[in-house]
């Protein structure tokens, strides 16, 4: 297999996988069973993107980001927080646009509520709130703000 088939089928892969964890983190009601294969699915994701030759920032940003709502949704919440910090140090490191950098705030608020991390939980949401600002595609920032809305909601209900 030549560099240049090899680097499709790592893409290949790399999207395949994050599209089934997609599928996966929609569905109500995952078996156990399917809470591990996300997990799984996830993590072969990313690291198909890590093989890419050309991968990007944003590429390992979505994937960390990712990594921390199937973490979150699992309630690992270690473990969520580990890769949220991941996804917002990359997201800054490459001074992506503002609606990875707000997503990737939003994953660390969402990892800090389930560690029941409320103070930090607040300052990570007002940060994600400071990017959304700068979202400037309207659907794209409606996506950040309803995520950060719910999260805003339930750090509320615990206080």
């Amino acid at each position: 297999m030549d560099n240049q088939q090899e680097k499709f089928s790592h893409k290949q892969l790399a999207v395949n996988c994050f599209n089934q964890t997609w599928d996966l983190l929609d569905k109500r009601n995952r078996t156990q069973a399917e809470e591990e294969q996300m997990i799984h699915l996830c993590h072969t994701s990313f690291w198909h993107w890590t093989q890419v030759g050309e991968h990007t920032p944003q590429n390992l940003s979505i994937g960390y980001w990712q990594l921390a709502r199937v973490y979150a949704v699992v309630e690992n919440g270690e473990q969520a927080l580990n890769y949220a910090k991941q996804c917002v140090s990359v997201s800054h490191e490459a001074d992506l646009a503002p609606f990875f950098i707000a997503y990737a705030y939003e994953a660390q608020a969402r990892a800090q509520l389930l560690l029941r991390q409320s103070t930090e939980a607040k300052k990570s949401l007002l940060l994600a709130e400071e990017f959304v600002q700068n979202i400037k595609d309207e659907e794209s920032r409606k996506l950040v703000e309803a995520d950060v809305s719910v999260l805003k909601g339930e750090i509320e209900s615990k206080i």
